[in-house]
């Protein structure tokens, strides 16, 4: 079975009796902060996920055949990987000083060669094959066959490597947790550590970056029900927190998901890029463990809310998965989900507290939301065109140049969301909840100012957020929230 791949030249036992013994280096998690098999994974996923249910009958094949049918339908952009700095500082100085590298990994070899021929300073290259996995005891085999016991040095980051460390001459590690630090110190008479592994503090940022808590306020909206009928009970106010909660969890859960399926297009955004799985910040590994564990906390708690709301949060994820899947790609039905999935969180906080959600809140609701997402997306091919970048965001349908239309429907549904808000007044029903109506004209002013200003902010390329995000950042909109409950206030005064 031939492992090696010879990219300068053929590998042999001699080059162990040179003056500086080879280094070969693992891939996954050490060279690079990413894992490709996670990666293809997910991109398999984003690509066709339909071949989802295909998966269990490749994997009854072996692991190595798993990666060769991925990497079949797979083509990975390798140049965007984030990679460890002080890992390849350390390989091009060991290069600069004469001695071979060999790049070693139990990914799919052809992922693996071309990630070789991408970096230039390999000499070699081990992998799996397609029938064999080149990982663990197998890896350790294959180098001590052509180096020799004792003959190479090792440079890696897992426990499952400890067995390929104590075959070799030197170990040394490259982000290494501090529990296989221990086993490898006590297992290993040489060991040499060139990258510290993440501290618990600076995961533990990575994690509540990557679960996106600031828009967890977007779950508020779960109260909004409560405010309009001016319910403030414990019991309605309770079970409303309870649904935020679920919600907020939920909603982490798939923004995790989100992200591990649109690696690639977040590494080609000018911030996106940042964000904790595209930059190796976080693990792979770590969002495939959270994505379950938050499902099941909001889960869990929306068994303590009537079943009505367990059915809205069931169709607000699944419709979210949708989305991060195929609909965010699709145009005008993106925004349109963008804003069901706001309007999704009104009506499951009338489900978690009982009360009827009236049509016009409803109306208002959804023109205002597609407002906020046409003008997210507007923002973005904003941002697109002062970059100069032209043509389509990768990941999304819209170009450049629809930038004037997605713009002028975002003002035409927020002054729509206006012209609701007005009718509502001048109805009989706005007289069942408010003494002074006519307090609520303030309210139409205010959101006509606050449309246009964020149209207007948007059009100069100052929205870089989500505009929800945007507004809670923003002194003028938070100054307009609080003019309109002033007026609220006012228009309930007896």
């Amino acid at each position: 079975m031939k492992f090696a791949t010879n990219l300068n030249q053929t590998p042999s036992v001699a080059q162990s009796e040179a003056s500086e013994l080879p280094l070969v280096v693992d891939l996954d998690g050490t060279l690079t902060r990413s894992d490709l098999l996670v990666e293809s994974f997910f991109r398999l996923l984003a690509l066709n996920p339909l071949s989802f249910f295909k998966l269990p009958f490749w994997l009854m094949k072996g692991k190595a055949a798993f990666k060769a049918k991925i990497a079949d339908h797979v083509v990975l952009d390798l140049h965007l990987l984030p990679f460890n700095e002080e890992l390849v500082c350390y390989i091009q100085a060991e290069r600069a000083r004469g001695r071979k590298i060999y790049l070693a990994s139990a990914s799919d070899r052809r992922y693996v060669e071309a990630l070789a021929d991408h970096l230039g300073f390999f000499d070699g290259v081990f992998a799996s094959d397609g029938t064999t996995n080149l990982g663990g005891s197998e890896k350790a085999r294959v180098l001590c066959e052509t180096f020799g016991e004792k003959g190479f040095d090792y440079a890696a980051n897992a426990e499952v490597d400890l067995k390929v460390w104590e075959k070799c001459r030197q170990a040394i590690l490259v982000d290494v947790p501090h529990r296989v630090r221990k086993l490898a110190t006590k297992r290993c008479e040489n060991v040499h550590e060139v990258s510290p592994p993440r501290t618990p503090k600076q995961l533990v940022r990575g994690y509540m970056k990557a679960m996106r808590l600031h828009q967890w306020l977007k779950n508020s909206l779960v109260f909004l029900p409560a405010l309009a009928s001016h319910s403030f009970d414990a019991a309605t106010l309770g079970n409303a927190f309870l649904a935020f909660l679920a919600f907020s969890l939920c909603a982490s859960s798939v923004y995790l998901l989100n992200d591990l399926i649109d690696l690639p297009n977040d590494r080609a955004h000018p911030t996106k890029k940042n964000r904790p799985f595209a930059c190796g910040a976080v693990p792979l590994s770590h969002g495939i463990l959270l994505i379950p564990l938050l499902l099941i906390g909001a889960a869990a708690i929306a068994l303590f809310l009537p079943l009505a709301f367990v059915a809205i949060l069931a169709a607000y994820y699944c419709t979210t998965l949708l989305y991060s899947v195929l609909l965010k790609q699709k145009i005008v039905v993106d925004v349109l989900t963008l804003a069901g999935l706001y309007t999704l969180r009104v009506l499951a906080g009338a489900a978690a507290t009982g009360i009827m959600v009236s049509e016009w809140l409803l109306a208002f609701s959804m023109f205002l939301f597609l407002s906020l997402a046409l003008i997210k997306r507007y923002s973005e091919l904003v941002d697109r065109l002062r970059s100069s970048r032209k043509g389509k965001a990768a990941g999304r349908g819209y170009g450049t140049d629809d930038t004037p239309m997605v713009g002028a429907l975002a003002g035409a549904s927020g002054f729509v969301s206006v012209l609701v808000l007005a009718l509502y007044i001048n109805s009989p029903d706005v007289d069942l909840l408010y003494n002074h109506p006519e307090a609520l004209w303030a309210i139409g002013i205010l959101m006509l100012y606050w449309v246009s200003r964020i149209l207007m902010l948007a059009h100069r390329g100052e929205v870089h957020d989500d505009p929800v995000v945007f507004a809670v950042k923003d002194r003028m909109s938070l100054l307009t929230v609080g003019l309109a409950g002033v007026a609220v206030i006012v228009g309930s005064l007896p």
